[in-house]
């Protein structure tokens, strides 16, 4: 059984929708962030960085208990795990990671600093052009990606799990998916999805 440690954020999402892809039978463990709960001791124990999702799984490698944080290392780990979402031929596994890196390095750091300095009360607006600018190059890069295929790597994969929650939050930074039509295209498929519906309700509130 695993154990998932998560809350609200994309970053949240993108395992609960994973381990609703998967079928893996999982708890919920809901972390608030906004009363501080990753702060405290028993789940620094389990990451010691402070942040949402890690899971607990009982059974894993040599049916150890296996600690793990960062979202998309937990992505891989499950799609290890389980034979699905990431390609064993090496071309299409690494073109799969390649885009998991795109958006652990570039959409989620970008598009959650839009979202910040657009919704803070104290406009700064340097900072609300430039990560709104860098935003948009990169639903650009999105865009013309999904305007050659149906996801990102080709085939449905832990790329379009970790990123979909991402984009899911386009209001929030001030960007509207109608501009982007292979974006929007994409997110409208995935989202409709019975897996990615369960997913993006966890953890219940």
């Amino acid at each position: 059984m695993i154990q998932l440690y998560t809350w609200g954020t994309p970053n949240g999402k993108k395992v609960s929708i994973m381990l609703e892809e998967v079928e893996l039978p999982y708890d919920v463990h809901a972390i608030d962030i906004g009363r501080g709960d990753q702060l405290k001791p028993d789940y620094l124990a389990i990451n010691p960085n402070n942040k949402i999702p890690a899971i607990i799984d009982s059974d894993g490698p040599g049916g150890k208990p296996l600690k793990l944080f960062e979202s998309g290392a937990i992505l891989m780990y499950l799609a290890e795990k389980t034979g699905q979402f990431l390609p064993r031929d090496m071309a299409k596994r690494y073109e799969v990671i390649q885009w998991l890196m795109f958006q652990m390095g570039g959409v989620g750091p970008i598009f959650g600093q839009a979202n910040y300095f657009y919704k803070m009360e104290e406009k700064v607006p340097y900072a609300i052009e430039r990560y709104y600018k860098e935003a948009v190059r990169l639903y650009n890069v999105l865009d013309q990606t999904l305007g050659q295929r149906e996801y990102l790597a080709g085939q449905y994969s832990i790329a379009d799990i970790a990123t979909y929650p991402w984009v899911g939050r386009h209001d929030g930074h001030n960007v509207k998916l109608e501009e982007f039509s292979n974006v929007k295209r994409w997110f409208d498929t995935i989202s409709k999805r019975p897996a990615v519906r369960r997913g993006m309700e966890i953890p219940k509130r």
